[in-house]
């Protein structure tokens, strides 16, 4: 076999070895995020804070990402390798930064904030890692396997917390996280040391400048801003909604429901809808799906009804967004992937910002909490039709024609 064979089947070899180490260490992300979500108001007697305080550790995540989306998006464009291993250190750092002293809110403060600012590195790399190890035909595939893993991070947010606070309080619970984190950046700074598959023409620009009159990535955003705030918003307010109906002590476990959904759709649609080239007819599946759902919960309140609906919904909802970031990947080319994943992020994040205090200031209604995100989803409807029936090809370094 010649050298260059050699090489070929190591980085075949390994590149599932790369993408399983990137996974993990993106769930650590949604994990490290959501810490105290489940536990927030014995978290908030152990530090000495009241509840809204706590809240504040997590919402520090979308403020932080919003503001440092395309600046990360840009250097991952300009230097993946060393991008990715600062977000790395960075979700490492913070966790460990966290365990100096659990009952400190000073301390959980500042490492959250650690792990917020690499955040944006770490998930802005979705489809440059599967642009750099997988061939075109494999990239939907690793593409959805990165992003399942943000709601398996989720959902094992909301199902350890409790249990590992039983047994150990606060201590016990960041000492798990910071491991796994810490596992999870040594793996990925290993991984970086495998040699690429496929690499960037660096002949081709990475301005942002681009972004501001590319129509399709900001039809994209839209839809985005509407699939993330959706999701953040049930995930925020369905246990107030449901209360109204005498079912609150259930939203947790429909969440999870939701969430589980979502990770399946992730992992099993994107491929398929990428190959038959059906990416529109899914987002706007989702929207339809996404608004009738809403209104069947308000119109019956029966738990297997409402965890049928709701499983329906993050089966699609959640599972847009891999094809949304499969979609700008074709789109944008490879050079601009990582400002195209920026892009999109900080669209999704402000999404989960605005939609969240939409739904409050009508929380006191529950019909019309769900009348507006119904509302929402359908107005997202005419946006997803303005996209292109299908991608025709891919330009290196350039964009994608489509019709």
């Amino acid at each position: 076999m010649t050298a260059t064979g050699q090489v070929a089947t190591r980085t075949s070899a390994t590149r599932w070895a790369v993408l399983a180490a990137y996974a993990l260490l993106a769930a650590c992300t949604q994990l490290l995020w959501l810490t105290f979500a489940a536990v927030d108001t014995r978290s908030a007697t152990v530090m000495k804070v009241d509840l809204g305080t706590v809240g504040d550790l997590a919402a520090i995540f979308p403020f932080v990402y919003i503001v440092l989306a395309l600046p990360t998006g840009r250097w991952l464009d300009l230097r993946f390798g060393q991008a990715l291993g600062a977000g790395a250190l960075l979700t490492g750092v913070g966790a460990l930064i966290r365990v100096v002293s659990p009952a400190s809110f000073g301390w959980q403060l500042v490492g959250q904030i650690v792990i917020a600012t690499g955040q944006p590195l770490v998930l802005n790399s979705i489809t440059k890692v599967a642009a750099r190890y997988f061939a075109p035909g494999e990239r939907a595939t690793a593409i959805s396997v990165g992003t399942a893993a943000l709601f398996v991070g989720i959902l094992a947010a909301v199902l350890m917390a409790g249990p590992l606070f039983d047994a150990g309080g606060l201590p016990l619970l960041l000492g798990v996280q910071a491991a796994a984190a810490v596992l999870a950046a040594v793996l990925v700074l290993i991984a970086l040391r495998a040699p690429t598959a496929f690499r960037d023409d660096p002949s081709v620009s990475v301005s942002l400048r681009w972004l501001a009159g590319d129509r399709f990535m900001w039809v994209l955003a839209a839809l985005v801003f509407i699939g993330m705030g959706t999701y953040n918003a049930v995930a925020t307010w369905l246990q107030p909604i449901l209360a109204h109906f005498g079912e609150g002590g259930a939203a947790g476990n429909l969440i999870a429901v939701m969430t589980f959904a979502g990770i399946i759709g992730a992992a099993v649609l994107p491929t398929p809808i990428s190959a038959r080239n059906r990416r529109r007819e899914m987002l706007l599946a989702a929207l339809v799906v996404s608004a009738v759902s809403f209104v069947a919960i308000g119109f019956s309140h029966n738990l297997l009804w409402l965890g049928a609906w709701l499983f329906a919904q993050g089966f699609l909802l959640l599972a847009s967004l891999p094809v949304v970031l499969d979609w700008s990947d074709v789109h944008a080319g490879p050079e601009r992937q990582g400002a195209a994943v920026g892009f999109l992020m900080m669209a999704g994040n402000l999404g989960g910002l605005l939609l969240v205090l939409a739904v409050q200031a009508l929380i006191g209604n529950a019909y019309l909490a769900l009348g507006a995100l119904a509302v929402v989803a359908v107005a997202g409807v005419p946006v997803a039709l303005r996209l292109p029936r299908h991608t025709e090809s891919v330009g290196t370094g350039g964009l994608a024609a489509s019709r």
